[in-house]
C-alpha cells in the first residue's frame, strides 16, 4: 500500500475541518472587531482647512 500515512484517513479529514472551523471563526472574529478608538490627542483633520479654501476661490 504505497503512499498511506500511519495516521487514518478520517482522523486526517477531523484535523482538517477542525482547522478550517478555526479559520473560519477567526476571519470573523477579525472582520467584527472594527477600528480602534482615537485619542483625544490627535492632531486635528485637514479636511475642514481644505474645504475653507476650496470655497474661497
Amino acid at each position: 500500500m504505497l503512499g498511506r500515512t500511519s495516521a487514518r484517513p478520517t482522523a486526517r479529514y477531523v484535523r482538517s475541518l477542525a482547522a478550517a472551523v478555526l479559520a473560519v471563526a477567526a476571519l470573523i472574529i477579525a472582520a467584527n472587531a472594527g477600528p480602534a478608538r482615537a485619542t483625544d490627542d490627535s492632531p486635528a483633520s485637514p479636511a475642514p482647512a481644505m474645504a475653507q479654501h476650496a470655497t474661497a476661490r
